[in-house]
């Protein structure tokens, strides 16, 4: 069957949902060239928001790594829908992670991580990226985490 990237989602026990739709006015992906960039993703799982609050008052970081790694697995339905082949992947580029945390909590970097290391997991090393992990005050929805990811296409 070969090292695929779907092989590797179903080895780690993943399947992909549905894209999420848009909540506001914005499409949930771009493409510019060869670069394909993802609106931010929630921690989704079956239409439901799995981590709401804040990173250090209502979770803690191994909450907040979970929460991370649904929104990577959020961005790979949309990098699905957006091109139809998930080995049209040439290189995860960049995410940005925003963590809604109190102002004393300072492990966004360590809750980035749960979308970091899935994602290099699954796309191997394609998926190793520049990343920036941003404490914020609060989400949409009062999810605790969302990412969006920069994507160069084959």
């Amino acid at each position: 069957m070969g090292d695929t990237i779907q092989n590797r989602l179903s080895a780690l026990g993943v399947t992909l949902p549905a894209a999420a739709a848009p909540a506001a006015n914005y499409v949930p992906f771009a493409q510019s060239g060869n670069l394909l960039l993802t609106a931010g993703q929630l921690p989704l799982a079956e239409g439901k928001l799995m981590a709401s609050g804040l990173l250090g008052r209502d979770l803690d970081t191994d909450a907040g790594k979970k929460a991370a790694r649904l929104c990577a697995i959020n961005i790979l339905a949309q990098i699905q829908a957006a091109t139809g082949d998930l080995e049209r992947i040439a290189r995860l580029v960049k995410i940005t992670v925003f963590v809604a945390s109190t102002p004393d909590f300072t492990e966004q970097h360590l809750v980035a991580n749960g979308a970091s290391d899935f994602l290099a997991d699954v796309l191997g090393a394609r998926g190793k990226h520049a990343r920036s992990a941003v404490g914020v005050a609060v989400l949409p929805l009062n999810a605790a985490v969302e990412i969006e990811a920069i994507v160069e296409l084959k």
